[in-house]
């Protein structure tokens, strides 16, 4: 093992943090520093060349300074793992042409204090104890690339001493089996003379636990000692029966497919992209990742997201995953900075992480992943809530991690064909590894209840540069037609192959053999059982047949992911699992013994009377109730959970959640187009209200559902019966009285959707929330109340139509639709939450009330009389106005006096209704309109002002604020979760930004006419789509290029290398955006040494930079890689590097750029311009050597003057600067991502009215240019 010490680990901000939080734990650090060791593992000498190489490779994070210290240690990933870190730095290192096997990287730390800190007391502050290990001396990693050997498969003596030998398994294995399960399981192993191995066991324990077979929602019931008819999952599928005329596919794959449009689907065939008119489907899965989040909540969040990515890829024969959403709920924060009335003394079991700590890691985890992978992210939710009731401590120690999204399929893809005997069965992507290992099975118990090194077993990584891989793979074959290769796929997630691959064959009706010792393996000391069950990620299995297997393996090596084939189909269902290593069969079962669905439980309860509980309200200042509400996280800000997503990769995005100029992240819906210019789209949105669940859990799943429909119904849907939702439950199904409020819910939620005309084709449950602990002798637990959240999809056929909260200038009214009729119901409130108080009085909703509001507000929108929307929810009527208020920066005049009940009530109440803005005129007819659909529910009550003030009257009473003071509040929970994993300085630029009364919002200014497409005859000029392993923005590159008049290739650098494709052919080259191997050793930079450190491609790079008929566009990754090639590209000696943010976050926003006066031929004719762009990346500051020369583009503030002001400026590049050009104005890279925004729709603010946006004037500039001086 060699050892190279290069670059600094920690910067000022982490530093000043870190020692923070060593001070609150009594240590008394007065410095500290850290360096990066990158430990190479090669199999023998390094050569003066590859010794070379590592060096440049490694100079990627800064000089490191030395400090006086008294101790030093090194973090390292835990020992007998591999990073992710390690997976794509080694990908480079090998394609920069070094002769190195692996390589990992570790942390020095030193630390000077007065006394020796305790590592062991302090582990968490240092490293993630789930996935790191702290050692004190590089000694003690001598062995960190030991090969252990093979473990061998371990039998249990079943046939001699019966179950007891399983019960034996059943604790050192940990599978979680029931005494039911040991009882089936003896039987059968009895009956077929065999002795099971440790493999099978567990094999069985993932394939047939509550968490991956949902045993409670498919069991019988018993009710006050009466049998039912109907299981829990039957009530679901009775929304089916009632309303499938739009469902192409429900609970019989990897996630519900409901029908779309027509579109013209844009992707390359045969290298170049083009348009295909045909059926374009909705996918639709919502999944949650509770228990890998509460133990590690970084890795957790993201193989939360990665797993729900991979089903919608996997369904059917191929889909493409398109957009995101996440949600969390946990218990208190109890941020230090930031107590709250409401919260109490923290108490959780010790391997279980605080809420505060999930929500600061969690989300980037969760962020990071989809941001790698290429997904936006549009919607999400969420809520804390902590609660003691009559002794019952409830809450979410077992957090809520949600994660889901929607995608497309084409027409000819929905349904997977049949496996036959003797077709391959293939793993592809990622190899095996010792990570994840019972993950579903400890997803199965009570938090708490589980061993916690084996909680440490199940753990999982995170991968999406791979996932992305394989991703291209599935969607090059999906795109096929009717030559796509793939036979069935299915994702691998919880149990690992050895759930995968007999769900793939037992579906289909056959069975299959396998060699154990053909599946990819990065860990050869791994068992039989440990190969066959990992939950190693960034894997999917699928069948293909022999006739196409070469074509399938070209696919793979263009994209360079990695696949095997393990085995095939075989006529006997028979799953036979070989092992030439120890020459045994780690697994040969009947597939009856693992898919027995004749099992059911009987689950029983008798019914109870329900407490009722009452609350005064009567001395609650209205005042102090606005300030804790409007900061309870529920109803606030949720901007710390938005600005670390991509929600522009794709280019398809037409609603995010970022509203207007001043992009405050109020909306109610999210939506994107079916493709570049289309009319049609897809929506999604979430609804939940688990507090009421409390009190009347029948009452918070219909409210859940009619949040959800209140939300989509902001976008244009042609019918009510169009919207489908996902279904994600959480209960402690083993308490008697969770038992009875959980089948309550669902039979409620069923009968509600089918009288809604709603389908429910999706859905998942997690059934075991409860977390217990001891602490000092004492027994403690927490349980969640039934949580459903309701997650609502549609078809969209006029995506130019959304509303938003955002009020509007002009002689306007707002208009209150009260669906809960006068009734001012408090119980479960965020009001009633602030204060501690108890009360059953709950919301509810009536579904034809429902079903009229819909149809009333469509038709509505449709004829252009709402102005504004926004829904009534967490918080009530004040957080609806003044999120309305945010999001205009217009005040609001409101007078309740119309309105039945006390003052109190009205603001706070959070029954199902929404707040309308219409014109003056109009008003009169638009609330008759209303009365008539949903009758007497509907209010004038007020309307917008030119101040920044909320003023509410109500019978003598006055509540009167400004805006500045209000959104402070409302920001200040995200603000504080921000200033503990971000630079705290640039949280506190934002803070005066927004605060500012005077700030103007994203200028835009526009000083040339806005181009058309090109409509010239002959022949098109060809544009090289350039593309990395990991690189995600190609698509909406290509789509640019294409509307303004290019034939657009899609080039793979393994296109280069092979010579199957060559830059000699092309004029123009477009360096796309994402992350090419994961950003891993700088941003841009791994990509651009596989070039340099590659005689032949680098002159074959720099000939083409030299040719004077060519112009090259970077953008975000590509201005980063191409900023590292500037030593071969002629004029571009003085282009900077691309340095982390100031914030040292990913930073996705909506900027505003002024063009400048330049070379640029790409910027050509805009220059005084000051356009609104994404940015989406985590390090785009320039920095400059030298001199600022040939500056085209710089991020300005609301009043379009140069900055870098935070986040006005997203980086802090000096001066603003954010595109720089060539001496001769070929070349030109910039930051933003204008192929993002060249249609006006896809822009999050969007001032123009025409269909293509100002950006798209680079592109037509570039076809200009082409067909003047290219022969």
């Amino acid at each position: 093992m060699k050892v190279i010490v290069r670059g600094n680990a920690l910067t000022p901000s982490h530093k000043k943090a870190l020692i923070k939080k060593l001070a609150d734990q009594g240590a008394n650090v007065t410095d500290i520093s850290a360096q990066y060791l990158h430990f190479i593992d090669a199999k023998g000498p390094i050569s003066e060349d590859d010794q070379k190489i590592l060096e440049e490779l490694f100079n990627y994070s800064g000089e490191f300074k030395e400090i006086d210290h008294n101790q030093q240690f090194i973090v390292v990933p835990r020992l007998g793992t591999i990073s992710p870190w390690s997976s794509k730095a080694s990908d480079i290192i090998r394609n920069s042409g070094a002769n190195v096997d692996r390589a990992e990287r570790g942390t020095a730390y030193f630390v000077k204090s007065d006394s020796n800190i305790d590592l062991q007391q302090l582990t968490d502050i240092f490293s993630d104890r789930m996935s790191e290990t702290i050692v004190e001396s590089i000694d003690q990693l001598q062995n960190m690339f030991a090969a252990d050997q093979p473990k061998p498969l371990k039998t249990y003596d079943i046939l001699e001493k019966g179950k007891q030998a399983l019960v034996k398994a059943n604790h050192e294995l940990n599978t979680g089996l029931s005494d039911d399960d040991l009882e089936y399981l003896t039987e059968e192993f009895v009956e077929i003379n065999h002795d099971p191995t440790d493999a099978e066991i567990m094999m069985y324990a993932q394939v047939n636990n509550e968490h991956c077979r949902h045993k409670i929602f498919n069991a019988k019931w018993a009710i006050d000692g009466k049998t039912q008819d109907a299981s829990l999952f039957s009530k679901i599928k009775d929304t089916y029966h009632k309303s499938n005329k739009d469902i192409i596919s429900a609970y019989t794959d990897n996630a519900a497919i409901t029908r779309g449009y027509d579109s013209a689907l844009f992707a390359p065939k045969d290298g170049v992209y083009v348009s295909t008119n045909e059926p374009v489907h909705l996918v639709t899965k919502v999944e949650t990742h509770n228990h890998p989040t509460a133990i590690s909540p970084d890795p957790g969040g993201a193989t939360g997201i990665g797993g729900e990515i991979r089903d919608e890829g996997a369904t059917g024969i191929g889909a493409k995953p398109k957009m995101g959403l996440t949600g969390f709920t946990v218990s208190n924060l109890n941020i230090p900075q930031l107590k709250q009335p409401w919260e109490s003394k923290p108490n959780s079991p010790d391997h279980i992480v605080s809420p505060l700590g999930i929500m600061i890691e969690a989300p980037l985890g969760g962020a990071h992943y989809g941001n790698e992978f290429g997904r936006i992210n549009l919607a999400g939710y969420f809520r804390t809530f902590e609660q003691n009731i009559d002794g019952v401590n409830w809450g979410y120690h077992k957090p809520i991690m949600l994660a889901g999204g929607l995608g497309n399929i084409r027409g000819g893809n929905t349904h997977k064909k049949q496996i036959e005997p003797g077709d391959y069965i293939i793993v592809l992507g990622g190899p095996a590894m010792l990570i994840g290992l019972g993950g579903s099975s400890s997803a199965s118990v009570n938090s708490g209840q589980s061993d916690a090194e084996l909680d440490f077993a199940s753990v999982q990584r995170a991968n999406a540069e791979l996932e992305r891989r394989a991703q291209e793979v599935i969607s090059t074959c999906a795109n096929m037609g009717d030559v796509n290769p793939i036979v069935s796929i299915h994702d691998v997630g919880a149990g690992g192959l050895s759930n995968a691959l007999p769900e793939l064959v037992h579906d289909a009706g056959v069975g299959a053999e396998f060699e154990l010792r053909d599946v990819l393996n990065a860990e050869p000391g791994m068992s039989p059982l440990e190969i066959w069950c990992n939950e190693a990620q960034e894997r999917y299995v699928l069948a293909i047949k022999d006739k196409d297997l070469a074509s399938f393996k070209e696919i793979c090596a263009r994209e360079r992911c990695t696949y095997c084939i393990v085995g095939k189909a075989s006529e006997e269902q028979k799953l036979v699992v070989n092992d030439n290593l120890f020459g045994n069969k780690p697994v040969n079962l009947p597939m009856g013994v693992l898919f027995n669905d004749n099992r059911r439980q009987l689950l029983s309860f008798d019914r109870s009377a329900k407490k009722t509980y009452e609350s005064d309200y009567s001395k609650l200042s209205i005042e102090e109730s606005v300030k804790r509400v409007i900061s309870l996280p529920s109803v606030a800000s949720k901007k710390f959970l938005i600005t670390i997503g991509d929600r522009s990769v794709g280019g398809l995005t037409v609603r995010d959640q970022m509203v207007g100029p001043w992009q405050v992240p109020v909306a109610d819906v999210a939506v994107t187009s079916s493709t570049f210019g289309s009319k049609t789209g897809e929506a999604m949105a979430v609804g939940e209200r688990t507090p009421l669940a409390i009190y009347d859990a029948p009452a918070s799943v219909r409210m859940a559902v009619a949040e959800a429909i209140t939300n989509i119904v902001a976008t244009p849907i042609e019918s009510l019966g169009k919207v489908t939702l996902s279904a994600n439950w959480m209960a402690a199904a083993q308490q008697a009285d969770q038992k009875e409020c959980l089948h309550d819910a669902v039979s409620a939620v069923s009968e509600f959707c089918q009288k809604l005309g709603v389908t429910i084709p999706v859905g998942k449950d997690s059934l075991s929330m409860k977390t217990i602990w001891k602490k000092d002798g004492q027994d403690f637990s927490v349980t969640s109340p039934v949580s459903m959240i309701a997650s609502g999809f549609a078809p969209v056929h006029d995506v130019s139509s959304v509303m938003t909260p955002q009020l509007k200038s002009g002689d306007t009214k707002l208009i209150l639709i009260d669906l809960g009729f006068g009734k001012n119901r408090l119980g479960g409130s965020s009001l009633s939450q602030v204060y501690k108080l108890t009360d059953s009085n709950c919301p509810d909703i009536e579904p034809e009330n429902l079903k009229n509001y819909f149809e009333i507000i469509k038709s509505l929108n449709a004829d252009g009389k709402i102005l504004a929307y926004h829904d009534r929810s967490d918080g009530g009527l004040i957080a609806t106005l003044t999120e309305m208020m945010f999001a205009g920066r217009r005040g609001v005049n409101a007078n309740l006096e119309k309105l039945p009940g006390q003052t109190l009530n009205k603001l706070f109440t959070e029954e199902i209704g929404a707040v309308i803005q219409v014109k003056s005129s109009e008003t009169e007819g638009v609330i008759s309109q209303i009365k008539s659909a949903v009758g007497d529910c509907v209010f004038e009550i007020g309307k917008a002002v030119d101040t920044q003030v909320i003023t509410i009257v109500d019978r003598g009473f006055t509540y009167k604020a400004k805006r500045s003071d209000l959104e402070a509040l409302w920001e200040s929970g995200s603000d504080a979760i921000r200033k503990l994993r971000e630079n705290p300085e640039t949280v506190e630029s934002e803070q005066k930004v927004v605060a500012d009364d005077n700030n103007a919002g994203l200028p835009s200014k526009v000083s040339f006419e806005i181009p058309k497409p090109p409509a010239l005859p002959g022949k098109k000029p060809k544009v090289a789509i350039l593309r990395e392993q990991g690189v995600n923005g190609q698509v909406e590159m290509a789509a640019a290029f294409t509307h303004a008049g290019f034939e657009a290739h899609d080039i793979h650098m393994s296109d280069l290398i092979s010579g199957k494709k060559r830059l000699d052919d092309y004029s123009v080259l477009a360096v796309c955006g994402g992350f090419s191997y994961g950003d891993v050793l700088g941003a841009g930079a791994g990509w651009a040494k596989t070039i340099l450190n590659n005689k032949d491609l680098k002159e074959q790079f720099k000939q083409f930079f030299e040719r004077p008929d060519t112009l090259t566009l970077g953008v975000c990754n590509g201005c980063q890689m191409l900023s590292h090639l500037k030593s071969i590209i002629p004029g571009a000696e003085s282009w900077p590097s691309l340095q982390q943010n100031t914030s040292e976050q990913f930073e996705a926003r909506v900027a505003s750029v002024k063009i400048e006066e330049s070379k640029s031929i790409l910027l050509g004719g805009m220059a005084g311009s000051v356009l609104p762009v994404p940015v989406a990346h985590g390090e785009g500051r320039m920095v400059f050597v030298d001199k600022t020369d040939n500056v085209s583009a710089r991020y300005v503030d609301d009043k379009g003057k140069a900055t870098e002001v935070y986040p006005w400026n997203p980086n802090g590049s000096n001066n603003g600067i954010t595109a720089v050009t060539s001496t001769d104005g070929r070349a030109t890279i910039l930051m933003p991502h204008p192929e993002r925004a060249f249609l006006s729709i896809q822009n999050s603010h969007n001032p123009y009215d025409s269909t293509y946006s100002p950006w798209f004037k680079l592109f037509t500039n570039a076809h200009d240019w082409v067909k003047r001086n290219v022969k």
